[in-house]
């Protein structure tokens, strides 16, 4: 028998659309919501609503008074506990339904947002970087010119001091001005092109992982979890493994002396970076169990001298974002206490997509 219109439209949409009835229990869910909730409709009807939102008592409390008022409302940006411990963002519309024998049911439709706003703070943060590092080329190149005049004087002047004793304070000024220009280039990022060939990107993760492996403490587990299925790609092995290791460095510092860090890799499908929407992409994690980013620095953390280490410099992020922008692709952080995790996103670009 072929389906009605209604219902073929209900079952091809993206929002997730569920029949809750006035006791809150569930008594139709479309094909968007199992995608969402990760069960089958015929498991979850007749089931409370409370065990698709174990976390949500709020909302329910607000179904509750929608039933009882008549009156819809919509929630912009709502942050949804379900199950099998995910938090997402979503747009919800709960609107209540009367029927001739009296008795009503609510109509709750889903949105997830996540993806928006992930799109929306990725395009916001590369604008902010592209022109906090127009600010810093400009501001590089503004010191860098009377430093070099500074530094040929100090060696003019070296030469005519006849005390060695006086020498020495040249050779101070020297040293001062070439550890200044090389703060000043460290601060430009990477300027060399990309030498981009066919690399695995588990050798850049294994190879920082042996580097790492000869700094840290005992107290401290370096562990693997990769996707053996991700083919090579073209890239810069080199740069990629500076980007990756000042990442590491940071979730060594952050753990102070005891902990885990995990490297891992896996697919993503139809994953959007920037204005590009990509079939395959390579994500590739540092997670740590450090004590996580401080909520005021974690939509700042990839600008240049940001951070909260005493002798930081706050260039590593930084240069990581360059170098994985320069590769077309992104980098993010989540973070909370006992798991901070920066997601490094490459297109993967080389025909086996």
């Amino acid at each position: 028998m072929p389906k009605s219109l209604p219902q073929h439209i209900l079952e091809n949409l993206n929002t997730a659309v569920l029949l809750v009835d006035d006791d809150l229990m569930l008594g139709a869910m479309n094909p968007a919501g199992e995608m969402l909730f990760e069960t089958g409709a015929r498991q979850a009807t007749g089931q409370p609503l409370a065990h698709l939102l174990p976390r949500n008592q709020a909302l329910l409390e607000a179904m509750h008074q929608a039933l009882v008022s008549g009156h819809p409302f919509t929630e912009h940006g709502l942050r949804l506990g379900v199950p099998v411990n995910r938090w997402i963002t979503v747009d919800c519309t709960v609107t209540p339904v009367s029927h001739v024998h009296g008795n009503s049911e609510l109509i709750l439709e889903i949105n997830p947002i996540d993806r928006l706003l992930r799109l929306a703070r990725e395009e916001s943060r590369h604008d902010q970087h592209a022109a906090s590092r127009a600010v810093v080329r400009g501001l590089a190149h503004e010191i860098k010119n009377p430093l070099g005049g500074l530094r040929g004087a100090a060696q003019l002047l070296e030469r005519e001091l006849p005390s060695e004793a006086l020498k020495e304070y040249t050779r101070i000024i020297i040293h001062e001005a070439d550890r200044l220009r090389n703060l000043v280039d460290r601060m430009v990022g990477p300027n060399t092109p990309l030498r981009k060939k066919p690399m695995n990107i588990h050798q850049v993760m294994d190879h920082v992982r042996s580097l790492v492996l000869a700094e840290v403490p005992a107290g401290i587990q370096l562990e693997r979890d990769y996707d053996p299925s991700i083919p090579e790609f073209p890239a810069d092995a080199e740069q990629l493994t500076q980007a990756v290791l000042n990442v590491t460095r940071n979730a060594v510092q952050a753990l102070n002396q005891e902990g885990r860090i995990e490297f891992r890799t896996r697919i993503e499908r139809q994953f959007t970076i920037g204005q590009k929407r990509h079939r395959l992409v390579v994500r590739a994690e540092i997670e740590d169990s450090g004590p996580g980013i401080p909520e005021d620095l974690r939509e700042h953390i990839f600008y240049p001298m940001v951070t909260n280490k005493p002798d930081g410099t706050g260039l590593g992020l930084s240069i990581a974002q360059d170098i994985v922008t320069q590769h077309g692709g992104s980098i993010e952080c989540s973070s909370r206490p006992g798991r901070t995790i920066f997601h490094i996103y490459l297109p993967l670009e080389n025909g086996h997509g």
